[in-house]
């Protein structure tokens, strides 16, 4: 009897451990006649309407706040956290009077990502997963694609089996894994841009475009004020492109969300936020569609 009960108590906390892995809390989209304005504002009617939700990022050590809503052809998100200063530079090229060239800074974006399960299993999202999984990325980044009204939209693959050109990482069970994230097809928001000679002390390295193909299927609006980011973001339930996930509303959907970019770097005290690149999701969320 007493080794039955350990039995039962083991299996409770697999059980809750389990839970707490797959499905933390419940985010539920708002039904609406109208899509909002993508502008970052958030002032839109169905914002006020719609319920607030608060997840803590742990890499961040922030609280962040989200909203969702949707149409019968759109789905909506405004997100908000805080930021004390804001980021709206990338690697900007600074004049090098040594070499009389231009090298690259150490200033880095501001950035939000939506990371959504695209298996049809639940699984651990997480860069210290066990699971093998596809991803599909929704990537805001407040110097790159935030002019123009978008966010990246990648995909990231993790695997226990070798990826070409993949980055290592270590499971939470010691397993190696691969992961890989290759953008969606099409052109992006931004190019990298190059200077031989000098035209001023610091120069912008990149510029801004809108867009192509599935890459151009993410709008996303982010407006900084007052020591807070609020960033609003659409698209299609169905983008009709196999690299993203299709939404039905009468089903539910795995994801997490980061404030920092998920990439399973060591922080970098040379950057002006050494935790670029630091990013994870925390808790493991699900998308519902309100009746």
């Amino acid at each position: 009897m007493k080794k039955r009960r350990i039995l039962y108590a083991s299996l409770l906390i697999c059980l809750t451990m389990a839970t707490t892995c797959f499905a933390d809390q419940a985010i539920v989209a708002k039904k609406v006649a109208q899509a909002p304005a993508i502008d970052g504002s958030g002032a839109d009617e169905i914002w006020a309407q719609a319920t607030e939700y608060v997840t803590y990022d742990k890499a961040a050590k922030i609280n962040i706040t989200l909203k969702a809503a949707y149409t019968d052809t759109q789905i909506f998100f405004l997100v908000s956290y805080p930021d004390a200063d804001k980021s709206d530079t990338h690697k900007t090229w600074e004049w090098d009077k040594t070499t009389q060239m231009y090298k690259s800074g150490f200033d880095r974006e501001d950035t939000f990502v939506f990371k959504w399960n695209m298996e049809a299993h639940p699984v651990d999202l997480s860069l210290q997963s066990d699971d093998d999984y596809t991803a599909d990325i929704w990537f805001w980044k407040a110097c790159r694609n935030n002019l123009t009204g978008y966010a990246d939209d990648k995909v990231d693959r993790v695997s226990s089996i070798m990826i070409s050109k993949s980055a290592e990482l270590k499971s939470r069970n010691g397993k190696k894994m691969y992961m890989v994230r290759k953008a969606d097809s099409g052109m992006l928001a931004y190019n990298d841009t190059l200077y031989e000679d000098y035209k001023a002390d610091k120069m912008p390295a990149f510029v801004n475009g809108i867009p192509t193909g599935s890459s151009a299927d993410i709008k996303a609006k982010g407006v900084w004020a007052e020591g807070r980011w609020t960033i609003e973001f659409c698209r299609s339930l169905d983008t009709g492109n196999d690299d993203d996930v299709k939404f039905d509303t009468s089903k539910t959907y795995l994801f997490g969300v980061s404030r920092y970019e998920i990439a399973g770097r060591e922080p970098d005290s040379r950057l002006t936020q050494p935790l670029y690149g630091c990013g994870d999701v925390s808790e493991a969320l699900t998308l519902k569609f309100e009746g």
